[in-house]
């Protein structure tokens, strides 16, 4: 799945980059790696990645602040190796546009299970999906990956675009947790609840009405989540 891929490795620590560079071109990548966010900006105006695995603390142009300037130029995937692993760690990761967070120390096969399931982004695709949904306040274009929220254009990760389409494939059906887990992040999940939790919340913040119940992403109890939509 990495072969012949492109990942862009920023990190501060040269012997980091030196592990992850020779683990990841074993596999078959090809990696590029810069010590800080302004250099990975530089990098990115002049050469095409397809993913960027991005460390959280770094002197000067923090993790965040780099995670956030490639998103609003960039549509690729990204995650955040970090050594912080709290739930408000991951939410401001996953707030900054990151598609995924991975808490060190880890070990490589778990990092290229998330590599894998990154970059295999829209591979469960289903010919169920329509090309366009609205309900009110909410405008869906899986063509253009537009969405619109109450008139106003909400930009999803595409960790987050794959969940709401895949949800919307069984719209008004009860997707169990493991069912969307595997869907999304492949074989090797299926008991991450809280996990898929995270990315959940994240995903109702942006579409869902603001201090209201879930309408349209709703909890099935001990089960998964149900998305919500009227016939017709």
């Amino acid at each position: 799945m990495i072969e012949n891929r492109t990942i862009l490795l920023i990190d501060d620590e040269p012997q980091i980059r030196r592990v992850l560079r020779a683990s990841l071109t074993s596999h078959g990548a090809s990696v590029l790696d810069v010590q800080n966010g302004e250099e990975a900006l530089a990098l990115l105006r002049n050469q095409t990645v397809d993913l960027v695995l991005l460390d959280m603390n770094m002197p000067g142009m923090g993790g965040l602040e780099t995670c956030r300037a490639i998103r609003n130029g960039w549509d690729i995937p990204i995650i955040i190796v970090s050594v912080r692993e709290s739930d408000k760690d991951k939410v401001e990761a996953l707030d900054a546009g990151a598609d995924d967070f991975v808490s060190k120390p880890f070990s490589f096969d778990e990092l290229m299970a998330r590599i894998r399931a990154a970059l295999r982004r829209s591979g469960f695709a289903s010919d169920t999906t329509p090309k366009k949904v609205s309900a009110p306040g909410l405008e869906i274009d899986f063509e253009q990956r537009r969405v619109v929220v109450s008139g106003k254009p909400v930009r999803l990760t595409p960790t987050e675009f794959d969940i709401l389409r895949y949800l919307i494939a069984n719209a008004n059906k009860p997707v169990p947790h493991r069912r969307l887990l595997q869907a999304i992040w492949g074989p090797e999940y299926g008991e991450q609840i809280e996990y898929l939790r995270v990315f959940i919340n994240q995903l109702r913040k942006k579409i869902e009405p603001a201090g209201a119940r879930p309408v349209f992403i709703t909890t099935e109890p001990r089960i998964g989540y149900r998305f919500v939509l009227a016939e017709g």
